[in-house]
């Protein structure tokens, strides 16, 4: 499935050029810090074990790699995997003294990286993304070894009328936070932007089932704010 704003030539790559110097910090402003329990709540739900490998796809400055390391007490071999290089140098700086992190720019549809490798496959706030959804799925099943758990965190839709109206009315603020605290706009307009245009729960579930994973499900967060969706490669 092709994504219309994500396939306009450069936008995404320049949004976030814009915005990976303050990344971190503006996700915990947007988010009011709830950003890190949906993070934790992913890792939780994966209950990875020591030994056990994973590829961290849309990577960010490494959120997920960290709190996998210390689920694991730093007992593990992870990839992280961008497609934006400053983004990767920013969570090569932040997680220096790991030593069992390996880093690759790249982006989610084309990973340079053998098939069956990883026990775990995460992606989180990147899939919305991707120029291509199949494909970026295709690749993450690619990876995965047999028995293999894929879990994708994202943006999704909301369940309740109240709480929606609410979030749209407070999505329209965040430009405005991201002049204030980033000095740009338009990377936070594409932000709400592409929120808007992605698919829903259900969508994604059918996308994933197509692409060959099996016991598909998801979990709503925050109200249905973000989901976490998961499948098996059996």
């Amino acid at each position: 499935m092709q994504q219309y704003l994500q396939n306009k030539k450069g936008l995404v790559e320049n949004v976030f050029d814009q915005v990976y110097g303050q990344y971190d910090l503006m996700n915990d402003f947007m988010s009011f810090g709830i950003h890190r329990l949906w993070k934790k709540d992913l890792i939780n739900m994966m209950n990875p074990s020591p030994n056990q490998k994973l590829i961290d796809v849309a990577c960010g400055t490494g959120d997920i790699a960290k709190k996998f390391l210390k689920h694991v007490n730093n007992n593990s071999q992870i990839t992280c995997v961008d497609p934006n290089k400053g983004m990767i140098k920013k969570g090569q700086e932040k997680l220096g003294k790991f030593k069992n992190l390996n880093w690759i720019v790249a982006p989610a549809e084309k990973l340079p990286i053998l098939k069956n490798s990883f026990d775990f496959y995460t992606i989180s706030f990147g899939l919305r993304n991707t120029k291509n959804l199949n494909n970026a799925l295709s690749e993450a099943y690619r990876v995965l070894k047999p028995g293999g758990r894929y879990l994708c965190l994202e943006f999704s839709k909301i369940q309740n009328q109240s709480l929606n109206f609410i979030y749209k009315n407070y999505s329209k603020i965040i430009p405005s936070i991201g002049n204030l605290i980033v000095g740009e706009r338009k990377p936070y307009e594409y932000l709400i932007e592409s929120i808007e245009n992605f698919i829903n729960q259900e969508e994604l579930l059918d996308l994933m089932k197509k692409e060959g994973f099996e016991r598909c499900t998801y979990r709503n967060l925050s109200g249905g704010i973000v989901s976490i969706h998961s499948g098996w490669k059996i």
